[in-house]
């Protein structure tokens, strides 16, 4: 039996594409934390709502494709993320221009960037619970005790 298909079907590679999203966004807002009083530093993000719709399309069109709900998810188009040639997924971030700009030419809002952490690590740990409970429905059904 192909081990391809137990790792690409079905909500799996969204899943993972989430799971790295949320992680390489986490590192993008600590950077901006870090950052919080350097003089002239512009804030970076990645939309998360561009990546939902990025995501929705990947999944559209690998069921246009007739792949249905296998197969692997190939993430193109406009949004954040973007695929390598060698199938890594790499964020491509965006300068935030939404807070107010400070003297020291620093475009900060901590209130702002605190919730991103919080709905950020939301989102990574529901990424992260979903794929344990998925390997794990793997594991039990190749020990056959379902």
């Amino acid at each position: 039996m192909p081990l391809n298909g137990l790792t690409d079907g079905g909500a799996l590679p969204a899943i993972e594409a989430l799971a790295r999203f949320t992680a390489a966004r986490q590192r993008l807002i600590a950077g901006n934390v870090a950052n919080m009083d350097t003089p002239g530093y512009t804030p970076m993000d990645a939309d998360p709502k561009a990546f939902q719709a990025q995501i929705a399309r990947a999944i559209d069109a690998r069921r246009a494709d007739g792949g249905g709900a296998q197969g692997a998810l190939e993430i193109s188009g406009q949004g954040p993320l973007t695929q390598a040639r060698d199938g890594r997924v790499v964020l491509d971030p965006s300068a935030l221009r939404e807070n107010l700009m400070f003297h020291d030419k620093n475009d900060r809002n901590l209130e702002r960037i605190m919730q991103d952490v919080s709905e950020n690590l939301l989102a990574f740990k529901a990424a992260t619970q979903l794929m344990r409970n998925r390997f794990r429905m793997i594991e039990m059904a190749i020990s056959e005790r379902i």
